[in-house]
């Protein structure tokens, strides 16, 4: 018997979780560690508009050639991509206190260096400014990151707390996912 698992939008709604976090037409959006399918880039893309602008940012330039290929197939010239390790602080070239949202889906557990990431992301927020953090849940599941490479909410708590960053909500990001909304 197949066996199917969901993935992409059905694993995690990107309009969902967008709208939640109250992303809307004509503002500045990036997101940190894109990934080559760049769902949340795209779905961005199509929110903010003509008169918004989307950075998918990415180490890895292989990513960023896929995500330029994804916006121009989906006919979005507000999306711009940008080559950056988020794991040092100024590293981002994007104007630093110039965005509304900064978006960390799914990237944590990929790193060791999570406060360094949130400081990375808080640093490009404007006054108002909004971090959106969604991530593995830290429960048994049959597919996605051991455990052991998963950031507790818990742990993003304390790093919120440690660099006096304030919860503006949590929510359901999906049924393996958390969410977090953050204001500047």
């Amino acid at each position: 018997m197949d066996q199917k698992v969901a993935g992409g939008n059905e694993l995690l709604n990107p309009e969902a979780v967008l709208k939640e976090a109250g992303v809307g037409f004509g503002q500045r959006v990036a997101d940190l560690g894109c990934g080559g399918m760049a769902y949340f880039t795209l779905q961005a893309g199509k929110i903010v508009g003509s008169k918004g602008r989307v950075y998918a940012v990415d180490i890895l330039k292989s990513v960023l050639e896929n995500v330029k290929t994804r916006v121009k197939l989906e006919g979005l010239d507000n999306v711009k991509a940008v080559w950056s390790n988020v794991e040092i602080l100024g590293a981002t070239k994007i104007k630093e206190a110039s965005l509304d949202f900064a978006l960390l889906i799914n990237t944590l557990f990929q790193s060791k260096k999570h406060k360094e990431m949130i400081s990375e992301a808080w640093r490009l927020l404007k006054k108002g400014g909004r971090l959106v953090i969604v991530d593995w849940r830290s429960i048994a599941t049959p597919f996605g990151p051991a455990l052991d490479d998963r950031v507790t909410e818990a742990e993003i708590e304390q790093i919120a707390q440690e660099l006096g960053i304030k919860k503006e909500k949590t929510f359901e990001a999906g049924p393996y996912h958390y969410g977090f909304v953050f204001l500047k």
